[in-house]
């Protein structure tokens, strides 16, 4: 890929190894394990890194990560900040009106985290008067306003979900509705989980979560698109993406019909 220089005037640090022959900037927002975090050294870790890291071997490309938040990935791609959004993000019609995507890599449930026992189900009904934290511009705050906040459900929105499990545990919110992988590696396996749970089964709306989770791609980017579309068919096909998933997300089928 050939890049110009895109960065000057919007305040961002960059080399010429940013914009050479056969470079890839991802765009990621890294606090939300296990798909991306930093590790006690400060490194970028988890499925989606290694994800991402795997494409770009495939495809020979070479990688580097812009950190931004959650709801910042739109705009960062189409403003060139970087060439791909790697964070989680499922593949929905909203999202495609305004970028497109490569083919759905992998699709995780969405669960609501809660204390255990207290009687709460993961239906408007259920939650009428209830407070539930969500990611900001995750398909998660989509889905509970759309079904719960018109019910008479509270729904609160945070820059990045460390910030949920906070007010989770001192009280100001009753429960978060996440990917069921964040819940459980994030929250519900550290020690600060104990007694909290997943409440009821996942929620479902295919139009509102979508048909996977996929790498974001600028409108009309076709050249980028085939190219990770091929790395993708080559992880998919030797083993990589289900050898991560078994590392990162035990006992959760994250199979999608390739398209």
């Amino acid at each position: 890929m050939k890049y110009k220089a895109l960065c000057l005037g919007m305040g961002l640090l960059c080399s010429f190894s940013s914009f050479a022959e056969n470079a890839l900037r991802y765009g990621v927002e890294a606090e939300y394990p296990p798909f991306e975090s930093r590790n006690a050294s400060g490194e970028l870790e988890g499925f989606d890194i290694e994800l991402g890291n795997a494409v770009c071997k495939a495809a020979q490309l070479k990688c580097s990560w812009v950190e931004t938040s959650f709801d910042a990935l739109i705009p960062g791609l189409t403003a060139k900040k970087f060439d791909a959004i790697n964070s989680a993000m499922n593949i929905t019609e909203q999202r495609r009106k305004s970028i497109d995507f490569t083919q759905p890599i992998y699709r995780i449930p969405s669960q609501l985290v809660g204390k255990s026992g207290d009687g709460m189900e993961a239906t408007a009904e259920g939650l009428k008067g209830k407070t539930i934290g969500v990611l900001q511009g995750s398909i998660q705050e989509t889905y509970a306003k759309e079904h719960w906040e018109k019910h008479g459900v509270t729904v609160v929105s945070y820059k990045d979900q460390n910030m949920a499990w906070g007010d989770l545990l001192n009280g100001r919110i009753d429960a978060s509705l996440v990917m069921s992988a964040a819940g459980q590696a994030g929250f519900l396996s550290k020690p600060q989980g104990k007694g909290f749970g997943f409440i009821g089964k996942p929620v479902s709306d295919d139009t509102i979560l979508g048909s996977g989770i996929g790498f974001g791609l600028r409108k009309g980017d076709e050249a980028t698109k085939k190219q990770l579309d091929a790395a993708i068919d080559k992880i998919r096909a030797d083993g990589t993406i289900k050898t991560l998933a078994e590392k990162y997300f035990p006992g959760i089928d994250v199979s999608v019909s390739a398209q």
